[in-house]
């Protein structure tokens, strides 16, 4: 992986595209090469590895779980879990950059309601000031009667040890 860190690759689909070859810490050389391929707008530690290498966060993937325009006319209005996953393969294949296909399942997060895989991707946040957020969670925290009590204290460590607070609309309101 030393050798090849700092090089790129060119993009299988979009020709002209480079793309890096980047180390993270969350591979490691007994699973690979210690260098990743990474989807910035897709998870959080190649959200973490694109911060670090100032690499843009675009998402080609919208709210339904289908591909953006942005993904290009082959893949637009594709299903990223159906349709799109096999729409890759045959474009990957077209362009002669298809080295292996085999099904594999994936360990995709799952909805508690639906049973279905969750997608993640990136969206724009409002982040605001970190202090006073966790001041007021850990407060209101103190006024809510918990059993076991001694849950409180695990709660309110907790909210002490955490580092970035973002107010979301993405949920409904009253899931877990």
């Amino acid at each position: 992986g030393v050798d090849l860190a700092d090089g790129s690759c060119a993009h299988p689909t979009i020709h002209g595209r480079g793309s890096p070859l980047l180390p993270a810490n969350h591979v490691t050389m007994s699973k690979g090469t210690g260098l990743v391929h990474t989807a910035p707008a897709h998870g959080m530690e190649d959200y973490s590895v694109a911060s670090h290498h100032q690499l843009p966060t675009d998402c080609l993937v919208d709210e339904g779980g289908f591909f953006t325009e942005a993904a290009g006319p082959k893949l637009q209005n594709k299903n990223v879990l159906e349709e799109g996953n096999e729409a890759v393969i045959q474009m990957l294949r077209a362009a002669g950059s298809l080295l292996k296909e085999e099904k594999y399942v994936h360990s995709y997060p799952y909805d508690w309601r639906t049973k279905k895989p969750i997608i993640i991707r990136a969206s724009k946040q409002w982040f605001v000031n970190t202090a006073n957020v966790k001041a007021a969670a850990q407060e209101a925290v103190k006024k809510v009667k918990v059993i076991p009590t001694s849950a409180v204290n695990r709660m309110l460590e907790m909210l002490d040890r955490r580092t970035f607070w973002c107010i979301s609309r993405q949920r409904c309101w009253g899931v877990p």
